[in-house]
């Protein structure tokens, strides 16, 4: 018997019986769009995830800080740790970032320096503690969307450019209140108003100190404490204020947090410039002094960010930066996590779904069970006439897998329905169907219902001609 001929005759048996078809396909249809859309809502999840761990330092960045001044070195197989008597050996300059780029799998290497100012705007001042420096041309690589402003050219004179939360650090000085007590917004607009920054936040803190000295001290004479007088105190050193232009303010809402909210960036290299200009042979702030107290001549980073070639090669080239002394940091654990968390919820919510299609799966089973006994007499004439017991087996197979291909459609149409309704509701891509899962969930389907139909399939073939032709 051909093939055309097994399949015409599946088709004109499920047309005959329409209901019990349709309710079939039906329990198929429900169980397909339970597993895609449970699977979808795994895979939102693990997307979420990802774009989280990017917004906090990347898939493929390395973090590398100070490390213990130590290298390991390989002696006839065994690793061996040398300890360093040079102090700066362990802080990181442009000899590490030298050092950091000859390893293998290092797309590119950049410093990043942390730095401390006040800023100054009118009666309100902030302590800019988290400010960071970094290559103009890897902030513009960044692409990061600006509510006002761009990023400074390279070569332009020192400029700010701040996050969208910045603004919510500014102190009244008149009443010592800020927007998180008060919910109200500082009289600074961080692109048009006079912002005078101070360097030196030593003496800055020196003279704040002192005034409040004098103040208590004034108090004291008021209330006839003479005793107040019996020590002489030194004028603080008054600290230099610098009129720094705000180059832009990046986009994002008050309450919208974002990698780069509460931070505050500049130029590098305009920094470093104005730097040796301020602290002329002095110590920077944040940079370590020799042993007689003089500064370095080269500057010293915070922090340095390796970007990886792949994702794969990061453990591989942390471990190689950390062979070096160096400490390292990355979220290739974090991803690692979230990929075991993700494979867990996917399998639970899976077998949740996969529930349904074995509900579906009896109910293909049980509809066999009635054609064959519906057909009985059908079969033994089949039998009679030379037709084999393969054939008759092959076509009750392609009956369960017609039910298996038209439920599997369907199941997907309704699951790609039901995941655009849950983004509608969210207002994100809470539920992502891959595109692996449009075959995958089709030819599942068909195994599942022609698994299902295999014992019925079977049963039809053992019945005995004769006593199927006395059927009545």
């Amino acid at each position: 018997m051909r093939f055309s001929d097994k399949l015409l005759m599946a088709c004109s048996s499920l047309l005959k019986r329409k209901l019990r078809t349709i309710l079939t396909i039906l329990g198929v249809m429900i169980g397909v769009a339970s597993i895609v859309i449970m699977m979808a809502l795994a895979e939102g999840l693990n997307r979420e995830s990802m774009e989280m761990i990017e917004k906090y330092g990347g898939l493929r960045t390395v973090s590398v800080t100070e490390g213990n001044g130590s290298q390991t070195m390989d002696i006839e197989g065994g690793a061996v740790a040398v300890s360093s008597t040079d102090p700066t050996d362990s802080k990181l300059s442009d000899s590490t970032i030298d050092k950091i780029s000859n390893i293998a799998h290092v797309e590119s290497v950049y410093p990043v320096l942390q730095f401390q100012a006040v800023l100054i705007s009118g009666a309100y001042h902030m302590s800019l503690y988290s400010g960071k420096a970094m290559p103009i041309e890897v902030l513009r690589d960044m692409n990061w969307g600006f509510a006002e402003g761009e990023w400074p050219q390279k070569g332009d004179e020192l400029q700010f450019v701040f996050g969208n939360m910045v603004l919510e650090d500014f102190l009244d000085s008149r009443d010592q209140n800020v927007y998180w007590e008060t919910g109200k917004l500082p009289n600074v607009d961080l692109m048009n108003s006079t912002i005078f920054t101070i360097f030196d936040v030593d003496a800055y803190n020196a003279q704040q100190a002192g005034r409040s000295q004098t103040q208590n001290m004034g108090n004291a004479q008021e209330g006839g404490d003479t005793s107040a007088n019996s020590g002489e105190t030194s004028a603080p050193v008054i600290p230099k204020k610098y009129m720094i232009k705000t180059a832009g303010v990046l986009e994002g809402g008050l309450d919208d947090y974002n990698e780069y909210s509460w931070d505050t960036y500049c130029d590098i290299e305009a920094l470093e410039k104005l730097y040796k200009k301020i602290f002329k042979n002095k110590v920077i702030p944040g940079q370590p002094a020799k042993k007689n107290g003089k500064p370095y001549n080269e500057l010293f980073y915070s922090s340095l960010n390796v970007i990886v070639d792949d994702v794969e090669n990061v453990a591989e080239v942390q471990q190689a930066i950390g062979d070096l002394g160096y400490q390292t940091s990355s979220n290739s654990e974090w991803i690692e996590q979230t990929k075991q968390q993700t494979q867990s919820i996917r399998a639970m919510l899976g077998g949740i779904g996969a529930v349904s299609l074995l509900v579906a799966a009896i109910g293909i089973a049980n509809t066999m069970m009635m054609s064959i006994f519906e057909r009985t007499k059908e079969i033994g004439i089949m039998k009679v006439i030379g037709c084999g017991l393969r054939d008759i087996q092959q076509m009750f197979l392609i009956e369960a897998g017609i039910i298996g291909a038209f439920g599997g459609i369907t199941g997907l149409i309704l699951s790609f329905v039901v995941c655009i309704i849950i983004n509608k509701i969210t207002g994100a891509d809470t539920s992502v169907i891959p595109f692996w899962m449009y075959p995958s969930a089709v030819i599942f389907a068909i195994i599942v219902s022609m698994a299902a139909g295999f014992a019925p399939s079977r049963r039809a073939m053992s019945l005995s001609a004769l006593e199927a032709i006395r059927n009545n």
